[in-house]
């Protein structure tokens, strides 16, 4: 029998969307005898409960042979088999915190919210209180937490720290399943407005690279040209509004990389204005005069972040499949510094 699923290792060591949940893939024995799929992944799958597995079967997350099957099926020698789970426990204890939320609106099914700056999604090294899940936790009552893991209740995908916008939070564990599979299957449309450093070239364009962990620096991504070095990420962008030294872009991804987009830009030679972990953060394009110099200081100073916002958010409904659509508007901090920018602009011959 092959198990393709991944290591904890493997997952404990990366925070892409996708590595949130996981994938376990099966190919039968030829000598197996007719059984339940339930009875088949529970005897297969340690630490996962049966009640686990009818819950992925409903809402559709168990495939046999690319068929979407029932928790009653039978198996039958040469069946290949996948189950998406959410993914998993890590031990650290969580404390209910009253951390303010803007909920943008709420159902049986799920939550979503626009997430503030300055906020770390869940708990890791460095991070074990003041996050959103200490929040939601608070807030919220019995949230699922996907085989066990009491770090991430409700949690199917996350933004960075200084990243604000929109996130959907699942409230049990049938729609934190099927949502988590959207996911996976990239059957979500999110769109980021960010403001970027330089006059992007190109009014619309494709970035299909591979990125990673650099070995030079944990925290940050970076670009690789062998695929065996990376994950494949693909960010397609559109040239919003041009202001000269800078330019507003909006970003579709097709793919859940942490950072992606700000390396993405990064690599395009148009790194996210302030960011501080990838360039951003320096004057990059524009004049040498001290009055330019101070206005970008005071541009820093009031978005004092990566200029980046998770502008809209799009899936079906997980227990109506009714496509759903949210949008939020660009934070004030960012708005602001866009607005500095076009009366620039139209004052300024760069």
């Amino acid at each position: 029998m092959t198990d393709s699923n991944k290591s904890s290792e493997q997952v404990a060591d990366s925070e892409d969307e996708q590595d949130l949940f996981e994938h376990h893939g099966f190919t039968v024995d030829p000598g197996q005898n007719l059984l339940r799929i339930d009875k088949f992944l529970f005897d297969k799958l340690p630490n996962v409960t049966r009640n686990r597995i009818q819950s992925s079967a409903q809402s559709g997350s168990i495939r046999v042979n690319d068929k979407t099957v029932k928790s009653s099926y039978k198996v039958k020698p040469g069946d290949v088999i996948s189950i998406v789970l959410p993914y998993p426990p890590r031990v650290i204890e969580l404390i209910p915190e009253d951390i303010p939320l803007n909920v943008t609106h709420e159902n049986d099914d799920f939550i979503i919210i626009n997430k503030q700056s300055e906020i770390v999604v869940h708990p890791a090294y460095g991070h074990y209180s003041g996050t959103l899940i200490n929040a939601l936790i608070y807030h919220f009552q019995n949230l699922p937490t996907g085989k066990g893991d009491e770090t991430r209740p409700g949690l199917v995908h996350r933004l960075d720290k200084n990243t604000t916008g929109l996130m959907v939070i699942a409230k049990n564990e049938i729609s934190m399943t099927k949502l988590a599979k959207y996911f996976f299957d990239r059957d979500i449309d999110r769109e980021y407005v960010a403001l970027v450093w330089g006059d992007v070239k190109e009014d619309a364009g494709t970035i299909d690279e591979f990125v990673g962990r650099s070995p030079k620096n944990r925290k940050v991504m970076t670009v690789f040209e062998e695929k065996d070095q990376g994950k494949r990420a693909i960010t397609n962008y559109k040239v919003l509004e041009r202001f000269g030294y800078v330019t507003l872009v909006e970003c579709k991804l097709e793919t859940g990389r942490t950072h992606q987009i700000r390396i993405h830009m990064k690599y395009l030679g148009h790194p996210l204005f302030n960011d501080n972990e990838y360039g951003g953060d320096r004057i990059l394009k524009g004049t040498t005069f001290t009055k330019y110099k101070q206005f970008i200081q005071n541009c820093f100073k009031i978005c004092p972040r990566q200029a980046l916002h998770a502008k809209t958010l799009g899936f079906k409904h997980p227990s109506t499949d009714e496509d759903l659509f949210f949008e939020s508007d660009i934070p004030s901090d960012m708005q602001e510094v866009i607005e500095k920018w076009r009366g620039y602009a139209e004052t300024s011959k760069y």
